[in-house]
C-alpha cells in the first residue's frame, strides 16, 4: 500500500484521468474530492464490499470459493514458472 501526506487542499492523481484532492480535515474525518471519468465507478469501502457480497450471493458462489479459485490458480502459476525436470 502506497502511503501519503497531504494536506487540506493538496491533492494526487491516479493515472492520467483520477484526482483526489484532500478538500477538508475536521477532526478524525476528511473530506475527500474525487474526478473520475464517468465510467470510472467509485464507492466508500462499505458499499463496495455489501455489493460483493450480494453479488456472490446472487451468484451462488461463497466468498471462500474465490479465496481457494486464488490459491488453485497461484499454485499453477508457482508450477508454470518452475523449469522442467528432465528426469520426467
Amino acid at each position: 500500500m502506497l502511503i501519503l501526506t497531504r494536506k487540506a487542499g493538496e491533492g494526487l492523481y491516479i493515472g492520467d484521468h483520477i484526482r483526489i484532492t484532500v478538500v477538508e480535515i475536521r477532526g478524525k474525518q476528511i473530506r475527500l474530492g474525487i474526478e473520475a471519468p464517468e465510467q470510472v465507478v467509485v464507492l466508500r469501502e462499505e458499499i463496495y464490499h455489501r455489493i460483493r457480497e450480494q453479488n456472490l450471493r446472487a451468484a451462488g458462489v461463497a466468498p471462500l470459493d474465490v479465496k481457494e479459485i486464488a490459491q488453485l490458480w497461484r499454485q499453477e502459476k508457482d508450477h508454470e514458472s518452475q523449469p522442467p525436470n528432465p528426469t520426467t
